[in-house]
């Protein structure tokens, strides 16, 4: 791993999950970790209940868009973290990959992607703690 992880985490639209991940981690990280997201078939904007969900946490999205999976993203990642969007992601020897299981909040109203955002936000906690060889 490099000095400073990277870490890139990538969904289908980059609207929800991999936008979540990313804000959540880099919080949590205080620029000891570097952080992007991207998306295999990005969508035109960020859904409206992951950007309200999160900022009830204090975290603004509202800048944020979602951005096209690139192969350069996946070779300067350390980490790459797919979340449903499996083979649409090049593989390079050298990196670590995990496959996150989530729920798509897609189409759901705040009440539910509540929990989506509490599941990434434990997962991201867990990361992050073991990328800096710390306990949780």
């Amino acid at each position: 791993m490099t000095p400073i992880p990277e870490v890139l985490f990538v969904c289908v639209h980059n609207a929800g999950r991999s936008q979540m991940a990313a804000a959540l981690l880099h919080h949590h990280a205080k620029g000891r970790v570097q952080v992007r997201s991207a998306g295999s078939q990005p969508a035109d904007r960020l859904n409206p209940a992951v950007v309200e969900v999160m900022a009830e946490l204090g975290l603004d999205l509202s800048q944020q868009f979602p951005k096209p999976l690139t192969t350069e993203a996946v070779q300067t990642a350390d980490v790459v973290i797919t979340m449903g969007c499996g083979d649409a992601c090049p593989i390079f020897p050298g990196k670590r990959y995990l496959d996150w299981a989530l729920d798509d909040p897609a189409g759901k109203p705040v009440e539910q992607v509540r929990p989506i955002r509490d599941d990434i936000d434990r997962r991201v906690r867990g990361l992050l703690a073991e990328l800096l060889d710390e306990k949780p």
